[in-house]
């Protein structure tokens, strides 16, 4: 994923004016199944699994014993006892060790993230790139819902969430029709104003909208209340890793927390020193 492909500023304003267009095959794809997935899943993630219907999908974290955050992801229920967890690139390797690590006898686990891609497709007119995709009698997802559609002779995944703070999509596909897909959104897009967009934009993007990036905002030293994201756990789960300590923080309050400011001033860009 470059930084940018024409300017950070013009791929920014396109994602919050019309739509953009983000390279996300760099994410994790891990798939979880089994008679046991379910149950093992809710021993492993912050979010209460037991409420995804099939076919949704909820944000969430994955701790170590400390309660500290290994990765934050989305965890979507794809079939009664079947899951894709999208997580973060430079945290696949490690998250898959770690659940490997922890597996429950009746759930396979599998990295499928070298054999799929995708794109974040992001802006306020999702919905009328999303019907020049899909048919224009194929209804966009609600909120948090993902679901296969047809394209092109294969099948894709289009699931309503994103990175961004504006409306969009999340598609996944195979790796032999990344091409395929991209190539066929910018055409599409065209009449639209979509425009390819990088990392730097996607950073800017998720900094306007106080969204955390991993690695900077969160790390295996700070707790999801620290970090602010409390909404995010559910204590009343009895059993998940790092639960103890994540209670302990909010009966006490946590010692330090995260939390977003404004620069109201030109200057130089802060640091966290």
């Amino acid at each position: 994923m470059p930084v940018q492909y024409t300017s950070i500023m013009e791929e920014h304003q396109a994602v919050r004016n019309n739509v953009g267009i983000f390279d996300i095959s760099h994410m994790g794809q891990l798939i979880v199944e089994g008679t046991g997935a379910r149950a093992w899943l809710n021993t492993i993630l912050t979010n209460n699994i037991d409420k995804l219907e099939v076919g949704t999908g909820q944000y969430t974290f994955l701790l170590n014993e400390r309660g500290g955050i290994i990765d934050d992801l989305i965890a979507y229920r794809i079939d009664e006892e079947k899951f894709l967890l999208v997580v973060n690139a430079s945290r696949t390797d490690e998250d898959f060790a770690w659940l490997d690590r922890h597996r429950s006898k009746n759930v396979d686990l599998k990295n499928r993230s070298a054999d799929f891609g995708g794109v974040a497709i992001q802006g306020p007119r999702i919905a009328e790139l999303f019907h020049a995709l899909f048919g224009e009698d194929v209804d966009l997802p609600p909120r948090n819902h993902i679901v296969d559609l047809e394209f092109g002779g294969t099948n894709v995944s289009v699931a309503r969430t994103g990175y961004t703070g504006e409306d969009g999509v999340e598609v996944f596909f195979r790796a032999s029709d990344a091409t395929k897909f991209w190539n066929a959104a910018l055409e599409k897009g065209k009449a639209f104003g979509i425009k390819p967009c990088g990392l730097g934009a996607r950073d800017t993007l998720r900094l306007e909208m106080c969204y955390p990036l991993n690695g900077s905002d969160l790390s295996p030293e700070r707790n999801p209340i620290e970090a602010g994201l409390g909404f995010f756990v559910d204590l009343t789960k009895p059993n998940f890793i790092g639960r103890d300590v994540l209670l302990r923080t909010k009966q006490s309050g946590p010692r330090e927390k995260l939390v977003p400011f404004r620069m109201k001033e030109k200057g130089p860009p802060p640091r966290p020193h």
